[in-house]
C-alpha cells in the first residue's frame, strides 16, 4: 500500500511540474560601484557590503555594471571607490562596462560615445585581468540604443570588434525613483517614510513582474528568461533580500545572464529607434504591432513619485 501511495504521489508531482512554467531570471545591477545621495565612502562601503550580504546569502549569480568615472576623485584614482568593484569581484561575481560617465548614445556623437565606452573599461579590465576573467557585457545607459538603424548597426559592429556583447534586460522598473525617495527620506531623517516606501517597493516589483511575465506569453505564448535591471543603490540594499524571496516565491531559479541569453527570445532583432529606454519585450512588441503591448502595465505609487522629486516615470 505504502508503494501505490508513493506512486501516486510521485504522479501528480509529475502532473503539477508539468504544468507549473519554467521560471528562469538573470540579475543585472547598474551605476556600480554605488548610485545614491549618500556620498561619504562609510555609506558606501556599507550599502556595498549590504548588497552582497544579500546575494551570498541567496546563492545566485549576479553581474554588476561599472560606470568608471565614479572611481576617479579628479584626475587621480580614488582606491576607496576601487576596493568597492573588489568586494564584488571577491564575492565571485562578474563586472561589466556601463561607459565611463553614463551619456546617452541618443544624445552624442556615436566616436565620442565609443570613446567614452572604452575609457569606461581600463580599471574594470585590469581588476577582472588579476583574477584571469574578461569583461564581455557592455549595458547602454538610459537603455537608450540609438535614433536610427544605422548608428546601432555601427556600434554593434564596434562592440563586436572589442570583444561586448550586449547585455539587454526585459524586466524594466522604475526602482530608481524609489532609490531616490528612500534616499531623500534618509536625508531627511524620516524614518516612518522610509519604511512607507520600502514596505511599498516589493509589491510594485512584483505587479512589474507579473506584468512582464503576461507580456511575454502575449508576445511568444510562454514565459521567456528573463532579465532583470536594478541598481547598486541605498533601496536595494536593504531590500534586495525580500526581492530575492519573490522571485523564488514565484518559482523562479535564478541564472548567469550567458543562460538567460540562450533563450531563443533574445535572437530576436533590436530594431527599436525611439528616445526611450524601454524593455527588449516591448521593443519586439512594438516591431511585431502595438496591438501586442499589453497596457496595464504598474505605475510607481504617486507618494513615492511626489518624495523622489521626478516628475515622471
Amino acid at each position: 500500500m505504502s508503494t501505490r501511495y508513493a506512486l501516486i504521489v510521485l504522479f501528480f508531482a509529475a502532473c503539477v511540474s508539468a504544468q507549473t512554467p519554467s521560471r528562469s531570471v538573470a540579475v543585472t545591477i547598474d551605476d556600480l560601484p554605488v548610485v545614491s545621495t549618500r556620498r561619504n565612502i562609510a555609506n558606501r562601503r556599507k550599502i556595498t557590503k549590504n548588497l552582497l550580504a544579500h546575494i551570498r546569502k541567496a546563492k545566485i549569480p549576479v553581474i554588476g555594471f561599472v560606470n568608471e568615472n565614479k572611481l576617479y576623485d579628479g584626475d587621480k584614482r580614488d582606491q576607496n571607490q576601487i576596493d568597492l568593484l573588489k568586494m564584488w569581484l571577491n564575492a565571485g561575481l562578474e563586472l561589466g562596462n556601463h561607459t565611463y560617465s553614463h551619456r546617452s548614445l541618443n544624445t552624442i556623437p556615436i566616436g565620442e560615445y565609443q570613446s567614452d565606452v572604452l575609457k569606461g573599461e581600463s580599471i574594470t579590465r585590469e581588476l577582472l585581468g588579476k583574477r584571469e576573467m574578461k569583461i564581455r557585457y557592455f549595458r547602454h545607459p538610459f537603455l537608450q540604443t540609438g535614433r536610427s538603424l544605422e548608428i546601432k548597426a555601427q556600434f554593434a559592429q564596434f562592440l563586436a570588434d572589442h570583444g561586448y556583447t550586449i547585455a539587454p534586460i526585459t524586466f524594466d522598473n522604475a526602482d530608481y525613483i524609489f532609490s531616490r525617495a528612500y534616499d531623500n527620506a534618509f536625508d531627511k531623517k524620516d524614518k516612518a517614510l522610509m519604511k512607507k516606501i520600502g514596505d511599498a517597493y516589493i509589491p510594485y516589483m512584483e505587479s512589474k513582474l507579473d506584468y512582464w511575465e503576461r507580456q511575454s506569453m502575449k508576445l511568444f505564448g510562454r514565459e521567456m528568461s528573463q532579465t532583470l535591471l536594478i541598481h547598486a543603490n541605498f533601496i536595494n540594499s536593504d531590500y534586495l533580500d525580500d526581492l530575492i524571496a519573490m522571485f523564488k516565491r514565484r518559482g523562479y531559479r535564478f541564472v548567469t545572464l550567458d543562460e538567460a541569453l540562450k533563450d531563443d527570445a533574445y535572437r530576436l532583432p533590436d530594431t527599436y529607434i525611439g528616445p526611450a529606454g524601454i524593455s527588449w519585450l516591448h521593443r519586439w512588441a512594438r516591431e511585431k504591432g502595438r496591438e501586442f503591448i499589453l497596457p496595464d502595465e504598474p505605475k510607481v505609487p504617486e507618494f513615492v513619485l511626489k518624495v523622489s522629486g521626478f516628475e515622471s516615470e
